[in-house]
């Protein structure tokens, strides 16, 4: 019966495998997995965490033996529908199916399918099912020909893959923009976050004046809400409400119960728990990542490579250049250097929103607080640019404490504002959150997959910059070529490529091994 079974499975893999030889190439369209784990798992736009390999779970990883994680793409390639899956090992290296039966492996389907969702292999659920699951169960399951789906499910690798940029807003309020300048605008009103005619994409932010437990309003301001909308997507709005973030789309409250995930019109959403944190990810791969801590929100967007040079608003201009960030709508730069803190407020209070171009709802809560009455920009708020520490001031001794290395000027600003030692503490967090977040979206080289040599063995499977890998022969075999190679700044090998030959071998095949590689240099 086994046997019988274990033909079948055979028998339905090679099926499968000679449709594919018939079916267009989908691999040359999906885009390169991150080189690390940390990249995958930062990149929020572009991958999410397949839940069937997942570090935070204790998954086993089943399907990807020798994985401890793997992520997915969030959209479908828009010209075939595919989708990647990118999976890594213990240390954070991409696992490659050259190396192990565990490696990534891409899907000709996309899971979620991809419009027009009515033509294969773009069905939703169905179609990767059909395509790549099934497949996956008839040649490495339940027979011995897991090499056929190898072969067709070869991983992408990561030589063009590029990380996102990425820039917040967090605390009362401290921004920090897609090339790394840090100011304070603690303006009261709506404001273009992120403006760029690519995708057409706006994100925009209203801000509050922060009000203390026993309801004194003080001269400082916070995140109250982030509406934000790509080309013709739903309009999504993630503001405070109590204790958690309100999600809202077009207008209207969007409940979260024990769906966690909303895949909508021209976006997809995540909320866990309650929520107290939201992404929101658009097409073009673009995210935005909404926290709540200790009653503050931080706001972080995330833009792939492709919005460079097109971005404008309060999170500057993505060029990678710092000193041209603080730019009014009108276009002029002023000194980042020397601006004084009035100026800046000054500069940064003229991205007020237009009544016409706003995605905020105007609903009974915010009816008393004039936000539906032009201007945008309170005029008439001044927040105090400067606190001093006075050292009769209970606070100051623990605050002292607390407020230590990078950050310890803000914590110390946003506890004396808040009058909350819980306050600040909050926005040191989200400032080394961030700082975390940058270290992992560090570009990282990659000079590609290195084979072993016919009849030897390869020690390691990194292919990072400066990683070196080894090289032995089988016995009975000379190496003949690099016993190391290094992956250098170039992104390329050193060395020259290796090969096991025998003891035997002629002096005429000497001569062309020797000339092959001289060519090779």
């Amino acid at each position: 019966m086994e046997q019988a079974s274990s033909a079948w499975a055979r028998d339905r893999c090679l099926q499968w495998d000679a449709l594919e030889s018939k079916l267009p190439n989908f691999l040359d369209k999906l885009m390169d997995c991150p080189c690390t784990l940390a990249q995958a798992r930062a990149d929020s736009g572009r991958f999410h965490t397949d839940y069937t390999c997942d570090i935070e779970r204790g998954s086993v990883c089943t399907y990807h033996p020798g994985s401890v994680h793997c992520v997915r793409s969030v959209q479908a390639s828009p010209s075939d529908g595919s989708g990647q899956q990118c999976c890594y090992d213990s240390v954070g290296d991409l696992v490659l199916t050259w190396d192990s039966v565990g490696g990534s492996t891409p899907d000709r389907a996309h899971d979620w399918g991809a419009p027009p969702y009515r033509t294969p292999p773009r069905i939703p659920g169905y179609s990767h099912w059909l395509y790549d699951v099934t497949s996956f169960f008839y040649c490495c399951l339940w027979s011995d020909l897991c090499h056929l789906y190898l072969n067709r499910r070869p991983s992408s690798g990561c030589r063009n893959y590029r990380p996102p940029r990425a820039a917040a807003v967090l605390g009362s309020l401290h921004f920090r923009t897609f090339d790394g300048l840090r100011y304070t605008f603690s303006g009261r009103g709506e404001y273009d976050l992120v403006r760029s005619p690519h995708r057409a994409l706006s994100v925009q932010v209203r801000a509050e004046r922060v009000k203390l437990e026993n309801g004194t309003l003080v001269r400082a301001t916070r995140l109250a809400s982030v509406a934000m909308r790509e080309n013709s997507s739903d309009v999504i709005e993630v503001r405070l409400q109590g204790e958690h973030l309100q999600v809202l789309r077009n207008k209207s409250i969007l409940p979260f119960s024990e769906q966690s995930w909303m895949d909508l019109q021209g976006e997809a959403l995540q909320a866990a728990p309650s929520p107290q944190n939201v992404t929101v990810m658009f097409s073009s791969g673009a995210a935005v990542e909404l926290r709540l801590d200790e009653g503050t929100m931080t706001s972080t967007v995330l833009l792939p490579a492709e919005f460079s040079n097109k971005t404008r608003g309060l999170l500057g201009q993505m060029n990678s250049n710092p000193s041209d960030d603080l730019v009014t709508p009108a276009g002029n730069v002023a000194s980042s250097a020397n601006a004084t803190l009035e100026e800046i407020f000054t500069i940064a209070s003229e991205w007020n929103i237009s009544k016409a171009s706003s995605l905020f709802t105007y609903d009974s809560r915010y009816l008393l607080d004039s936000y539906f009455l032009p201007p945008s920009h309170d005029s008439a708020f001044v927040p105090a640019f400067s606190l001093p520490e006075k050292p009769d001031d209970p606070l100051v001794a623990d605050m002292l404490s607390v407020c230590l290395g990078e950050g310890a000027q803000l914590c110390k600003h946003d506890t004396l504002i808040t009058r909350s030692l819980a306050g600040g503490n909050a926005t040191l967090r989200a400032l080394r959150s961030h700082r975390a977040l940058m270290e992992a979206l560090e570009p990282v080289a990659s000079c590609g997959w290195l084979p072993a040599p016919r009849n030897g063995k390869k020690n390691g499977t990194r292919y990072l910059q400066g990683s070196t890998l080894s090289f032995t022969c089988n016995g009975g075999y000379v190496l003949y070529g690099s016993t190391e190679r290094t992956c250098e700044e170039k992104r390329a090998w050193s060395g020259l490529q290796t090969h096991c030959v025998t003891g035997e071998l002629s002096n005429m095949k000497m001569v062309k091994m020797s000339l092959y590689c001289a060519k090779e240099r």
